[in-house]
Order: structure tokens, then C-alpha cells, then sequence
């Protein structure tokens, strides 16, 4: 598969899933969820799903057991949605890239830089 169409595919399946967990699916578990990423292999035969819950790290574990418990209705509805010859084993990934960069934008507001300088010679 080329990575063009590789990445239209994976594109498509984090919208179909974003629509699932936002519409569909009713486990408060899974409210303000957002599914970040979606990466799958050449062959189609695994997809990597990363999901964040909107800041809150605390409810790791609690999403990702409600996704584990909803992996195989999701596959389904997928199935039924996409037109590929295979559906893609979905593996679910916490994805912290979320907080670390609310950590970066808290140490850069921290910083404490002096105001320059004015350099000798340029009057």
C-alpha cells in the first residue's frame, strides 16, 4: 500500500472512531475522549490508536479499560463503515504528547529572561 493511501486509510478510521465514541457509544468512561492519532502498518492488518482524555491523566486507566471492553464493537462498526478487504486489529495507546506540552508552555511562562541589553559601539 502506498503511504499516501496509508495515510488517507488511517485518517479515516480515527474520524470513524471519533464519531463512534462521540455519538454512538455511551460509556461515561469515554466522555471527552479525543482520539489524536491513528497509525497503521503497510498491510492493514494492525492500527495504532491514540487517545487522550482532553488533560486529564488521571482517567488513564478507566479509558483505556473502557476501550479494551469496546475493542471488539468498534472493530465491528469500523467494518461495516470502511471499505477494505481486512479490518485492522485496533491496539489502543494512551498518548501523552497532550500534558507534555502543557508542561513546556507552564516552564516557558516561567522563564524569567532580562531584557537586552544595549550593545556598545552601535551609537
Amino acid at each position: 500500500m502506498s503511504k499516501i493511501r496509508q495515510k488517507r486509510t488511517a485518517e479515516q478510521i480515527r474520524i470513524i472512531l471519533s464519531i463512534l465514541v462521540l455519538r454512538e457509544m455511551r460509556d461515561p468512561r469515554l466522555q471527552d475522549i479525543t482520539i489524536t492519532a491513528v497509525e497503521i502498518d503497510r498491510e492493514l492488518q494492525y492500527a495504532d490508536i491514540f487517545v487522550n482524555a482532553l488533560g486529564d491523566d488521571s482517567r488513564q486507566e478507566e479509558v483505556m479499560a473502557a476501550l479494551d471492553g469496546a475493542n471488539s464493537y468498534m472493530r465491528r462498526e469500523l467494518a461495516g463503515r470502511l471499505t477494505l478487504r481486512t479490518t485492522p486489529q485496533l491496539h489502543f495507546h494512551w498518548d501523552p504528547s497532550l500534558a507534555h506540552a502543557e508542561r513546556i508552555s507552564q516552564l516557558l511562562d516561567n522563564l524569567d529572561i532580562p531584557e537586552e541589553i544595549e550593545e556598545v559601539g552601535d551609537a
